[in-house]
């Protein structure tokens, strides 16, 4: 590690350690409906809400997750539409046809539901309009979705209780959330990092790939073919979409390279904003938490947890590369330590970007964004989606706490009881049912092993990754598993949507039956939740739930390819 790498790092954590409390400042007058330094767009806002005729009036939380699914399919069918008919739609130079089907279905489903998980390279396989209108719209929207959601959680957890609605206690109005949250927050930082991403040379553009001529062809004599040294340069709307991948926590990239393309992250600068834009998001969010209960000391508990189990990964994962990785799949302008930090954040964000493939990390290097994966990406995790899945696991841990001091679990005065700890438990098992047994399938099926690039303990790795990125809505691959076929489309389309709607509609109804309980006033026996000591219990739930439940797949996947590495060595 050198002093640009060294330098790299700091400047990330410690742009995150500052921005954050900013952002999670402007986040807490957006929805609070305070003055902030956009409010001149209110008249925009108010007229998007008259054109499109919504109802603006609070929602319980059937009518928000009502909300939520609805909009969830009709962008799926709208988006599958759009990818298997871009020959006729306008703005496709290159006359790309449109997709399959399972293909087409495989992509909406990754890209609404924020996974944007890619079986296609996109300079190859997609058009201008297909990009542009297809895929950074669901970029904007499916960020949205999550901020959304997890603005409603915090509404139900604060919410005082109103005598005798139960669950149709309001969490807001889905709609409103989703315009403030694209009109106030989304839109205006993406354009801030697509100029900054221009500026860096990242390319931004509706013309038609460049023609052009080597000067020699690739490894030939005075006697190549002239025509061997032609080739295409790919161009596009690049940089707007860039920005809010990774803003969003989408990831999918522009080129079939991602960040590693230099189109898409061409200088050190870029690198680092980049992977600024996608923590800093879901690292606000935590602290908005704080803001909205009053009480912004349980903002930092949350927010002292994750930053805890990003450190612990990120030095065990920078430093097991250092010691058995090598230069081989990453970009040397890159380096090693900084494509090892990239692959940790975009696993602990859900984003799913990469500069680096994941299948050149040292086995146990590459298993640190696996357990991300499988921790349900609750750190920092997607926006919006890492809070709220995070708030499963605080339930459980205050309900075990519960246990521990003899007396009813509470959480800022409302009592954690069986149908929230129930509810917790379907948020935390349905990704996790996916990752295992998603994987027993494909591993017993022989066209899905068909796919496999590598044999053994790898090619394990690269099965459990594959539906670990799809429950977990990351959207990153391994790398060496092909999967643009029938089995591998839709059986990762199914473990997208049961990973997106299966945490966030039990969420939902856990934070509509909070909403309509009354808040009891602490006293000297209740167990604090904003201390070192919850924190620390909160720390070993996240870790016991992923070791207890995900250590025998990880012992046979990386762990052994690890040992086999270091026995073929000797």
């Amino acid at each position: 590690m050198n002093y640009h790498d060294i330098a790299e790092i700091v400047i990330v954590v410690g742009g995150m350690l500052v921005l954050s409390p900013a952002l999670a400042s402007h986040f807490e007058a957006v929805f609070g409906g305070k003055r902030h330094p956009l409010s001149f767009l209110g008249p925009v806002e108010a007229a998007f809400y008259r054109l499109a005729r919504l109802d603006t009036e609070e929602m319980d939380w059937k009518a928000y997750a009502f909300s939520v699914l609805t909009l969830g399919l009709v962008s799926i069918a709208v988006l599958a539409a759009i990818l298997m008919g871009q020959a006729f739609l306008p703005l496709n130079p290159r006359h790309f046809a449109g997709m399959r089907w399972d293909l087409a279905l495989n992509t909406a489903i990754s890209f609404v539901t924020n996974t944007d998980w890619q079986s296609y390279s996109g300079e190859s396989t997609l058009s201008y309009f297909s990009q542009a209108v297809g895929l950074a719209v669901q970029n904007f929207l499916s960020a949205a979705v999550g901020v959304s959601v997890a603005v409603a959680v915090i509404r139900g957890i604060v919410s005082r209780g109103q005598a005798g609605l139960g669950e149709k206690a309001g969490i807001g109005n889905f709609w409103v959330d989703m315009t403030k949250t694209v009109l106030y927050i989304l839109l205006p930082l993406s354009i801030i990092v697509a100029l900054i991403l221009v500026s860096q040379g990242v390319v931004q553009s509706l013309g038609d790939y460049v023609k052009f001529h080597a000067l020699a062809a690739a490894g030939s004599g005075s006697g190549t073919a002239s025509g061997a040294r032609e080739g295409l340069i790919p161009l596009g709307p690049a940089a707007s979409q860039i920005a809010i991948k990774q803003l969003g926590t989408n990831g999918g990239g522009f080129f079939g390279q991602n960040s590693a393309h230099p189109f898409e992250n061409p200088t050190p600068l870029s690198n680092i904003v980049e992977l600024l834009s996608l923590i800093l998001i879901p690292a606000a969010l935590p602290l908005l938490f704080g803001r909205m209960t009053g009480r912004k000391r349980q903002g930092r508990a949350i927010f002292g947890v994750m930053f805890a189990v990003f450190a612990l990964c990120a030095i065990a994962a920078i430093g097991a590369e250092l010691h058995w990785g090598s230069l081989e799949g990453k970009e040397l302008r890159v380096g090693m330590s900084n494509s090892t930090l990239w692959a940790v954040m975009t696993t602990m964000t859900s984003t799913g970007a990469v500069n680096a493939m994941h299948d050149s990390l040292a086995p146990l290097a590459g298993m640190i964004p696996l357990i991300n994966l499988m921790l349900g990406e609750v750190i920092f995790g997607g926006v919006g989606s890492g809070l709220y899945g995070m708030f499963a696991l605080v339930f459980i841990a205050v309900f075990i706490a519960g246990l521990m001091v003899g007396r009813g679990p509470e959480y800022l005065g409302k009592k954690i009881e069986a149908r929230e700890v129930q509810l917790s438990m379907v948020a935390i098992v349905a990704p996790n049912f996916v990752i295992l047994v998603f994987a027993a399938i494909a591993a017993s099926v022989p066209q899905a092993l068909a796919s496999l690039g590598n044999p053994g303990a790898h090619g394990l790795t690269e099965i459990l990754y594959a539906f670990a990125s799809a429950a977990g809505n990351n959207g990153s691959a391994f790398a060496g598993l092909s999967t643009n076929t029938y089995f591998w489309n839709l059986m990762l389309g199914a473990g997208m949507f049961i990973g997106r709607y299966g945490v966030i509609l039990p969420i939902l109804a856990a934070a509509g039956g909070l909403a309509g309980k009354k808040a009891v006033p602490e006293s000297s026996g209740t167990f604090r939740t904003d201390n070192l000591i919850f924190g620390v219990l909160l720390f070993f739930v996240i870790f016991i739930v992923a070791g207890l439940t995900h250590f025998p797949a990880l012992t046979l996947g990386p762990i052994l390819d690890h040992l086999g590495m270091v026995g073929a060595a000797r």
